[in-house]
């Protein structure tokens, strides 16, 4: 790939000419966590049992690669919550979960242009199917707490796909999403910030990267170091 130019302030491209046109593409596939929200809903949770500081460290070191198995790493996280009452996931939604800037705006362009959108995840559904509704996004994949007797037990439920969302399935998700559609994966657009990003940012057309850790933003073909989401937008324009 080619050295990293710098197309605006704050806006970084490599491997491409901009700009480009929505019409190339079909599907945007978006992370949740540090992407299209503002938090890491799990470092949150945490902070309801006093043990933010251990789990977001956890987080931390996985979403800059420093921890292999990211499926360890989260089943490690969800276990420090054991016992943490449901009732908090709904305080950490209502109270601090806000869409990143340029969020929507974002989400109604490429709506707009006829894109399918994707909300794939390493974070758990309380929170996906809510910011999926919320935006109006067509398809989702992420994690599921155990819960029993309206306490988190430590533990994930399985689901019919598999176990647990790492970035080995959010490329799956995105590649299956793909030929449901009936399209190319160059036809899509993938966005994170973590290192559980870049297995699907990999197989994208166009792969972008929001406020990321030093080693997605070396990888990814678009940079948005400053600003909102929406930036995009000077770098992949609506016409036709």
């Amino acid at each position: 790939m080619t050295a990293p130019t710098e197309f605006a302030p704050g806006l970084w491209i490599q491997g491409f000419s901009a700009p480009l046109q929505f019409s190339q593409f079909k599907l945007i596939a978006f992370d949740m966590d540090s992407t299209l929200i503002n938090i890491e809903c799990i470092d949150e949770v945490a902070d309801a049992a006093g043990r933010k500081a251990e789990v977001a460290a956890i987080t931390e070191a996985a979403m800059r690669g420093e921890i292999a198995d990211y499926k360890d790493s989260l089943r490690q996280r969800v276990a420090l919550l054991r016992g943490v009452p449901a009732s908090a996931l709904a305080e950490v939604y209502e109270e601090r979960l806000r869409l990143n800037p340029g969020a929507q705006q974002l989400v109604q362009a490429c709506q707009r242009a006829g894109l399918k959108t994707l909300l794939v995840s390493g974070g758990f559904t309380y929170f996906t199917d809510r910011v999926r509704d919320q935006l109006g996004i067509d398809f989702t994949r992420s994690n599921v707490f155990e819960i029993e007797n309206k306490l988190l037990t430590g533990r994930m439920v399985d689901q019919a796909w598999g176990d647990i969302c790492d970035g080995d399935e959010k490329r799956r998700m995105l590649l299956q999403t793909c030929q449901q559609l009936g399209i190319s994966p160059a036809q899509s657009i993938a966005m994170g910030d973590g290192a559980n990003d870049l297995p699907m940012m990999g197989v994208a057309g166009l792969s972008v990267a929001y406020q990321a850790k030093p080693k997605v933003r070396e990888q990814a073909m678009v940079a948005i170091n400053e600003g909102g989401l929406d930036r995009l937008l000077e770098v992949v324009l609506p016409g036709a």
